[in-house]
């Protein structure tokens, strides 16, 4: 179940980011395999080969996680790897209809570089991961049953938000005092939303507090590292306004408290964050130093990345509020 879900998620996300922005479709003629008789292109950088590798290596490797134990060795690999070529030749034809994408022949070769490498490595640790594993163990020791689809929801928070995307509201417009209120509140709220939805999956023998700030190290960490990347290593930790790390304590007092409360409290805790949060993030004005410094790489090689971050920073309030509302979240 664990790695269905989790392969179902990949592919939403895969497919999300290698088609956005989603604007401008358009037939330009052409028949949108022709890329794949075109020949290697004559721009390519060190970083797209290289993310194009490694954004298809999970795939291949859930792949055969799901596949696992109906289909195993080496039919498990070969389905994987048709299944994830069949996806790239798929998915580099719609970008043919999207003036922003250039499919390529190049694109294809690493993609399914990738696949093959993440099935190699999925089927190597299929029986160790899957049935003769510590991590098994330890997850039944310290998660609930039904805790597959939450712990992967949670695990996924940290790249949420590398990137704020809007869903229905225009921006009001703030002075700079309410804007920095606003910004410690949204903060403090995402942060002890995402460790309650972490903390409900748990059981009691759980080393809470440990949990919890790995995954508050986690995400910091993924922040700072999509930042040195996307901008320059001296940019790494611009992300750490006053307001920001305002935000961070405000948190951290906020899930000192409701640590100590009983999981449904927390769960609805969690709820009302979550939806404060998005009231907030729709209506508030866009952060001036994102929007200086999106037009330097968001229409560069990071289009990829840039639509993933886009994708999880949207959906994901949606997935946590539908983890939170689960039959077996409230009778916790």
């Amino acid at each position: 179940m664990t790695a269905r879900f989790g392969l179902f998620c990949y592919l939403v996300l895969v497919i999300y980011a290698s088609c956005y922005p989603w604007a401008g479709w358009r037939n330009n003629g052409l028949a949108p395999w022709v890329y794949l008789f075109e020949g290697l292109p004559h721009y390519w950088t060190t970083f797209d080969l290289i993310t194009n590798v490694v954004g298809y290596v999970p795939l291949g490797a859930l792949i055969v996680f799901a596949l696992y134990p109906r289909v195993s060795d080496r039919a498990a690999v070969l389905c994987a790897i048709a299944s994830g070529v069949f996806l790239a030749v798929l998915l580099e034809c719609i970008q043919s209809y999207l003036p922003s994408r250039v499919p390529s022949i190049l694109d294809l070769i690493t993609n399914t570089s990738g696949v093959l490498i993440g099935a190699i490595v999925g089927q190597r640790l299929s029986t160790p991961v899957l049935k003769q594993s510590r991590l098994r163990a330890l997850k039944s020791h310290w998660f609930g049953a039904r805790s597959s689809a939450g712990l992967i929801v949670v695990a996924l928070w940290p790249l949420a938000h590398i990137d704020i995307g809007k869903l229905f509201w225009r921006d009001f417009s703030l002075d700079v005092e309410h804007f920095l209120l606003a910004e410690i509140v949204v903060t403090a709220l995402g942060m002890t939303a995402a460790v309650l939805t972490l903390l409900c999956q748990t059981r009691r023998q759980a080393p809470r507090a440990v949990l919890a700030i790995g995954l508050l190290l986690a995400a910091t960490l993924t922040k700072a590292l999509a930042h040195a990347v996307l901008f320059s290593p001296s940019d790494a930790f611009a992300w750490l306004t006053p307001s920001a790390a305002s935000g961070l304590l405000v948190g951290a007092v906020m899930l000192a408290g409701l640590s100590f409360a009983p999981v449904a409290a927390q769960r609805r805790a969690a709820i009302v964050a979550l939806l404060i949060c998005l009231m907030l993030l729709n209506v508030l004005p866009s952060n001036p130093y994102f929007l200086s410094t999106l037009s330097e790489w968001v229409q560069g090689k990071f289009l990829n990345f840039n639509g993933a971050a886009q994708f999880l920073s949207l959906f994901w309030p949606a997935f946590a509020l539908w983890i939170l509302l689960q039959p077996t979240q409230r009778q916790a």
